[in-house]
Order: structure tokens, then sequence, then C-alpha cells
């Protein structure tokens, strides 16, 4: 007998993407040197140690061991609302955040609350495949609008105007990109967000990589100041990035209250409250550790240009799009699947990167590179290795 079977909506699947591509990397046999994983977005520097201190008491306490507040707990709701008040110029309460365990879960949360079986969500291509995944396990339609190479992979507003029909109940947006790296401007945020209230859909806006865009003081975009934005807008986010603590899984839903309060009953069948140990730990981090998280961010950005300066004189290959953490890169294998590109560079010369057709189809020709969890010199030892894979 082969017992009852899966649900399809999970079994039809790929494999998680970064394990498949590590596992090339465990291939390689040292022939070039120590491994480069350029696979996953993780930052490579330790928290700051005051953050280990603060999670060490945290997990200590006998209170923090016990269930918090579905929504989070109120001291962190109240503060991050209240950086999300400084950072984008506008009004936001406690009422507006929900703490999620980590951003893929915030996604999957607001994908929950707004849409049901049989809907449609509407994705850029290339695309964050986690969302796709979320969305094809839950039964939604993952459906695409393609950015392009000329534009350095920054949406048109008559792409997704020409994508939208009456089953698209959302359009989900990630900025600064995963996997292009791409960060799109305020005033085609400002645009889209327009075009989705005129259409009566919402707009999933994941910024979990707006910590490391670039930093001349305006705020990131006015959404939040658009008035009646609670009706069409559900920002994400992670803290895991900014504060190095990805292992302790922390994000963030900020939406109209409303939409936290749906969200709420989502959060309650999933996990009852977020991990209270990092939240305990950022609450006293907001403020006090924003002078190390801006070193960090001067550190990656200073990462993007050595990518920038190494790829410049590397034949065949090009930079499409750089920002935040990554770098997608057209590679000159002409012909070749992205995957045997990947699968090759990992197994043969120990860089490990994601192919482009993980992202979405007609991506062959691109390969994503995460530069912010390796520094200068690996990165220079990278190109030098792919200047040899030919």
């Amino acid at each position: 007998m082969n017992g009852p079977g899966f649900n399809p909506l999970v079994s039809q699947l790929s494999p998680p993407a970064i394990p498949s591509v590590q596992a090339w990397g465990r291939s390689y046999d040292g022939a070039y040197g120590g491994l480069i994983d350029l696979s996953q977005a993780a930052p490579g520097h330790p928290p700051h140690p005051d953050m280990l201190r603060w999670m060490a008491e945290a997990a200590a306490s006998p209170v923090v061991a016990r269930y918090g507040l579905i929504e989070g707990d109120p001291d962190l709701r109240a503060a991050y609302a209240d950086y999300l008040a400084k950072a984008y110029q506008t009004r936001l309460g406690a009422k507006n955040v929900l703490l999620t365990s980590g951003c893929n879960q915030a996604f999957a949360i607001a994908a929950t609350v707004i849409a049901e079986a049989g809907d449609a969500v509407l994705l850029s291509r290339p695309c964050y495949f986690n969302h796709e995944t979320t969305l094809s396990m839950m039964g939604v339609e993952p459906r695409f609008f393609s950015c392009r190479p000329e534009d350095g992979f920054v949406p048109r507003i008559d792409d997704i105007a020409a994508a939208l029909d009456g089953r698209v109940k959302a359009l989900a947006l990630v900025t600064p990109n995963n996997p292009t790296g791409a960060d799109y401007p305020p005033s085609l945020l400002a645009d889209i967000l327009a075009l989705c209230r005129e259409n009566d859909i919402w707009l999933i806006l994941d910024e979990t990589y707006r910590d490391f865009a670039g930093d001349d003081g305006a705020p990131p975009h006015s959404l939040f100041g658009i008035d009646g934005w609670e009706n069409n807008l559900i920002q994400l986010y992670s803290f895991s990035k900014s504060f190095a603590i990805p292992g302790h899984r922390l994000g963030a839903i900020a939406a109209g209250a409303e939409v936290i309060r749906q969200a709420t009953k989502v959060m309650d069948n999933l996990q009852i409250c977020a991990p209270r140990i990092p939240q305990y730990a950022v609450c006293r981090g907001l403020d006090a550790l924003a002078g190390w998280r801006a070193e960090n961010r001067m550190e990656i950005a200073q990462r993007g240009r050595a990518m920038q300066s190494a790829f410049a004189d590397l034949p065949g290959w090009d930079i499409r799009s750089i920002g935040a953490y990554f770098a997608f890169v057209s590679h000159p294998f002409a012909g070749a699947g992205s995957g045997e590109v990947a699968e090759r560079l990992a197994r043969d010369f120990g860089v490990v990167t994601i192919p482009g057709s993980y992202f979405g189809d007609g991506l062959d020709p691109f390969l994503r590179f995460a530069f912010a969890n390796v520094d200068a010199g690996q990165i220079a030892e990278a190109v030098q290795r792919l200047r040899l894979a030919g």
C-alpha cells in the first residue's frame, strides 16, 4: 500500500532553493581555496554584543518564557510604530503593528487575510520564490508581470495595470528587491498604490531590505501619508538583517487597525505569538544601536561597490541590477541553463550562487549574487574564479 498521500499543493512544489544550491557547494573539493557562498541573504557579521546580552537576559526571564500577546509585546509594538513614524515622517501607532516570526510568516499572514483559494495575487518576475510557493500552498494563483533588464528590473506601471483583472486581490512587491536589488522610486510606489486603489486591490509591500537602501535622509516613500492608505496598503519588514539575528525569526506587519485585527486571528492559529527573546532585545536596540546599524549599512554598501568594481573588467559578465544585498548578473554561457551554470560554479570553483530560473521563467541568462555575507577580498576572489570558469 502507498499510504493516504499528500496535499498536492505541497507535493508539487520544488524543494527549498537555498539548501539545494548549498548542496552543490558541498561537492566542491577545495581546489581553488575555500568555499565562497553568495547564495543566502544573511548578514556576515554577528549581532552587537549588547543584543547578545539583552537576549541572554530575556532567555533567563521566567516572564519572557510565558506566552506573550498575539499581536506582540506592547513595548516593541509602540517602539516600532514610533520608529516607522519617524522614518516615514507620518503618524502610526501600536494599533498598526503586529509582530511575526520573520517576514516569510508576515507574508503568509497577510496573504491569508486578504486572499482565499481561487483568488490570484500578482507578483513581479523576477519574484522572491517564497512568495510564489506560499501562495501556491494556499491554493491562491500566483500571477506575474515582467520587469525588464533594460529598466534595471524596476516595474513599469503599465505592465502592472495590464496584468490586473477581477480575480487579482493583491499586488505583492519587494523593494529593495530580492533577487535584483532594485530600489523602487517613491514616485513609482505612489503611482502603484494609486493604481491599486483604483482597482480596489491590496498592495503588499515587503521592505525587508529597506535599511540597506540609499541613505539620503529622505523617507523610503510617502505611502503612509496618503489619506486612506490603510484601506489598501500592508507593509512587511524583517528585523533579521539589520540586527543580524536571522535565526531568532522576528518580523512585522504594519497596516491599518482592521488588517491587524484580522491578522491576529491568523497569528493565533500559527504561532500564538512571535518569539519573545528577540522582541525584548530589539525593543532595547531600536534606538540604542542605530549607529551600529548605520555602520553595517555602509559596510554592505561598500561591498556592493566592490562587486561593481570587480565585475567591471570581467568579460561576458554584466551586473544588470544591484542594491541592498543583491546583484542580478547575466552570465556569458549562452544557451546554458542557469541551474547548469550555477551547479558548475559551485561544484568546480567553489562559488555558490542562485540560478535566475529559480526566480521565474525566462531568467536563465542570470544568476543572483548575495554579497552581504562576504567581504571585498572574497568578492575579488569569487570574480577571479568566474574568470577561470570562462
